[in-house]
């Protein structure tokens, strides 16, 4: 009996234990449970509050770009990002699609003056799907004006000013630009580096330069400008502008100040202009079919000495390599390179060349002038030389006083060989000794005495007749008498290019007389009333811009300022 109670109090005790273990187990979870459950939700709270402020600071950052937009544009708020689309043109003027023309009307853009906009590259973030701005990238921005509203629905068309100064040399991956509009003030300075040398050499180098500028709307802080002047191409950097980093350019009067290189860029593909000094000669080496450049200037001091009969200037060019031979090419700025085609002056004998100018030459006067060496055969090395001498009694090319002209005297006689006159008592024994030595050129017009041992080598052009030495006359012949190809298709010997290239060549480079630029001469102006006047295509078009009056300040067309001072102001 006590061995059952104590079987079933142990079988109570143990069912007791084991409930209470059981309970003890459900209330450890239930505690993990609540705990787990407590963390799940702190977590969400905090996923939910960090996200409410991402939102926060998302809208707030909005509502700031909003009020710097609104305030940059003067009131417009503007912002697109669009797909850059590249186009050949001029400028920096882009191309907006229709809806953007349809927006910024809403707003009333229109009414406050020029449009301009900034753009930034947008690059897509690599950790997100974010797109950010280039600038936090590494990459600049830049600003434009808008050329028209005909670019495509999310696309912008882009000049190759604005993409190269928008992009690398590397084409982009995604090409994506934010265009925002912004008011910007009117500029009144710029100082600009050029990075090529020879930039300043430019007869009127700024004006060139204002004819740039007439095709953009803005310039940007470290920006590179293009500008061309005939076949050279000169690369501009924006170190300065004034009063802000980036200004308007339309209607508006900048000072400029243009500075040179800081250090000697490589080897160019453009000539450049070397400095020559009076008395100082300039050695180098050259190598077939190549040029290289001087340039000296006359100012009007020594033109005066020059004027007057005094002095006189020589530009020598010697050579010392025996197998090789270079040619020599003078003129007068604004031909800044003179060549086979064009140029001023120029000799081409054989081994040493002079250029002797003086007050005889019509075509010489006070300026700065380029003297152009080119290698004709085989690499030569030379020494150039500009001097300034004075005259001298016997003037170069005065050709002596041949006896022939002399008058006869009762005690001379003409000799039958070289017709030169010959004392009567020796007459017998000179033509004994001038008939076994000398022979008479034959050529129509020459009639050169010769020795018999020089004739051989004497030559006469078979096109243009002129006398040489054999060796001279095929540099002759390739010289004077190849043909030679113009650009604008014109083939002519030299004497004839010269001429064609200085007065009838379409593709000559001329000085507007409104710009101020070298630009091509181009045919004659289609209005008649300007082909009365002499104006090319070009100085047409140009001079239909109006300028103020200075006796009026009425706007008058340039190519009437004249008449108009004329007619209104009685004034010649």
């Amino acid at each position: 009996m006590d061995f059952e109670l104590r079987r079933a109090r142990e079988k109570l005790e143990k069912e007791q234990k084991d409930r209470k273990e059981k309970a003890k187990l459900r209330l450890e979870r239930e505690r993990k449970a609540k705990q787990e459950a407590l963390r799940q939700r702190e977590a969400i709270e905090a996923a939910q509050r960090s996200r409410r402020i991402d939102a926060m600071e998302a809208q707030l950052k909005a509502d700031q770009q909003m009020e710097e937009s609104i305030l940059a544009g003067r009131g417009i708020s503007f912002y697109r990002a669009l797909e850059a689309a590249p186009f050949e043109g001029s400028g920096d003027k882009i191309k907006l699609p229709p809806s953007c023309f349809t927006e910024l009307s809403e707003q009333g853009a229109f009414d406050k003056g020029p449009l301009h906009f900034q753009l930034s590259v947008v690059r897509q973030d690599e950790s997100s799907s974010q797109a950010k701005p280039a600038e936090s990238l590494g990459h600049g921005s830049t600003h434009a004006g808008v050329l028209e509203f005909t670019a495509e629905e999310g696309s912008v068309g882009i000049p190759p000013h604005i993409w190269n100064n928008l992009y690398s040399k590397q084409d982009p991956k995604t090409p994506l630009v934010e265009v925002r509009y912004v008011w910007l003030a009117k500029g009144t300075y710029a100082k600009l580096q050029s990075e090529e040398l020879g930039f300043s050499d430019i007869p009127n180098h700024k004006a060139v330069l204002e004819t740039t500028l007439r095709q953009h709307a803005t310039l940007s802080q470290d920006d590179v400008l293009t500008v061309k002047h005939g076949v050279l191409t000169y690369h501009l950097r924006v170190l300065e502008l004034k009063p802000s980093p980036s200004v308007s350019v339309l209607e508006t009067d900048i000072e400029v100040d243009i500075v040179g290189p800081d250090s000697l860029p490589e080897r160019s593909n453009q000539h450049v202009l070397k400095p020559l000094t009076f008395g100082k000669s300039e050695s180098g080496v050259i190598n077939e079919k190549e040029y290289i450049y001087y340039k000296f200037s006359i100012d009007n001091d020594t033109w005066g000495r020059i004027s007057s009969g005094d002095a006189e200037i020589e530009v020598k060019l010697d050579s010392e390599a025996k197998d090789g031979d270079t040619d020599l090419y003078l003129s007068q700025h604004p031909l800044l390179f003179p060549n086979t085609h064009q140029h001023g002056w120029s000799s081409h004998d054989m081994g040493s060349k002079s250029l002797v100018l003086g007050s005889k030459d019509h075509n010489f006067g006070a300026g700065t002038y380029s003297v152009g060496v080119y290698g004709f055969k085989g690499t030569t090395k030379y020494h150039v030389l500009v001097t300034l001498q004075d005259s001298s009694n016997t003037k170069v090319g005065q050709q002596p006083v041949p006896s022939s002209s002399q008058g006869s005297t009762a005690d001379t006689v003409e000799c039958s060989n070289c017709k030169h006159y010959i004392p009567l008592r020796t007459i017998a024994l000179h033509e004994a000794y001038c008939r076994r030595h000398n022979v008479i050129c034959q050529h129509a017009g020459c009639g050169v005495v010769l020795r018999i041992e020089e004739a051989k080598n004497h030559v006469h052009c078979e096109k243009c007749g002129l006398a040489f030495h054999s060796d001279e006359i095929g540099k002759h012949m390739k010289v004077f008498h190849e043909p030679l190809c113009c650009p604008c298709g014109a083939i002519l010997e030299k004497t004839q290019m010269v001429q064609h290239q200085n007065s009838d060549c379409p593709l000559r480079l001329v000085t507007c007389r409104f710009c101020g630029d070298m630009v091509e001469a181009g045919s004659l102006a289609v209005d008649a009333r300007d082909r009365l006047r002499g104006l090319s295509e070009h100085e047409s078009l140009c001079g239909s811009r109006t300028a103020p009056c200075d006796s009026c300040g009425r706007a008058v067309m340039l190519k009437e300022m004249d008449i108009h001072q004329i007619a209104v102001h009685q004034k010649n």
